[in-house]
């Protein structure tokens, strides 16, 4: 189990990596169009469908990484008073909440992206299904983060919440 939670810290850190790649990207595609617009007196026609579909990459692939890394919303008031055997099912039912969430996302994604497949995206001339991919990415590495914790829980390994420190990461 200890080299599955090695080998995913690295997807984490690649999808992390990726993510920041495509805000930097989505930011200098938008910079650009305001500079040709305003300065030239012209339009990249290109650059809003593309932002668009890096800002649904950045936000899903920080979102799977953000459930690994125990930021995902949680309402967690209640866990201060309860006994530790009790909060790790609780988290348990979390995780598999988040695993069903990312399953029904890989599943309506894809169903989405192939509705899309034949449509022609004008302004940068790939298909529509590319609108739909982030779900489909960002929903894969839902479920494969929140299964992780789940048999890194069973395993008797920690989980981080809340953005604790792993202790594999040492």
């Amino acid at each position: 189990m200890k080299s599955v939670a090695l080998a995913l810290r690295q997807v984490a850190r690649l999808a992390l990596w990726l993510a920041s790649a495509g805000l930097i990207l989505m930011t200098v595609f938008i910079m650009s169009q305001v500079i040709a617009r305003y300065v030239f007196n012209d339009s990249l026609v290109w650059s809003e469908p593309a932002a668009v579909i890096l800002m649904g990459w950045f936000i899903f692939l920080g979102a799977a990484v953000g459930i690994r890394e125990g930021y995902h919303l949680s309402f967690d008031v209640m866990l201060y008073f309860l006994p530790h055997g009790v909060k790790l099912w609780l988290h348990s039912i979390s995780d598999l909440v988040v695993t069903g969430f990312g399953v029904g996302m890989v599943w309506y994604g894809s169903q989405l992206a192939l509705s899309a497949w034949d449509v022609k995206l004008p302004s940068l001339g790939i298909s529509g299904a590319f609108d739909f991919l982030p779900i489909v990415g960002g929903g894969v590495l839902m479920v494969l983060f929140s299964m992780e914790r789940l048999a890194r829980r069973a395993a008797g390994m920690p989980t981080a919440r809340f953005g604790e420190t792993d202790p594999l990461e040492d």
